[in-house]
């Protein structure tokens, strides 16, 4: 099963398909190394008082690839199962969908477990 969670790696494939698209437009080395890897990572806890009294504790992850083009847009996602790796995949791909529509924004994204 290990294998088969590398495999579909978010984040993993979002460099693939980068590499891709950073070969057909020959892009330099040094912009690539810049835009593969993610600007900032945040991990927090997020304690939270339920309804009953009792206190659970949410993991919460905040990603912001890119803000060369302006402020890192991007919202959180809510689910169980959300990892870090997928968090930063859609932050990258949201740099890469306002960059492709000319919209003045970076890509960020959040997850909350």
């Amino acid at each position: 099963m290990a294998v088969l969670q590398e495999e579909l790696n978010p984040f993993k494939i979002a460099k693939q398909q980068f590499d891709r698209a950073a070969d057909y437009l020959e892009l330099e080395v040094s912009m690539r190394r810049v835009l593969k890897n993610t600007k900032r990572q945040l991990i927090v806890s997020i304690p939270v008082k339920m309804d009953n009294g009792e206190v659970q504790v949410f993991e919460g992850y905040r990603v912001q690839h890119n803000i060369a083009r302006g402020p890192a847009k991007g919202g959180i996602r809510y689910h169980p199962q959300v990892t870090l790796d997928e968090v930063k995949a859609l932050a990258s791909w949201m740099t890469w969908k306002c960059a492709t529509v000319g919209i003045p924004y970076g890509g960020g994204k959040g997850g909350v477990i």
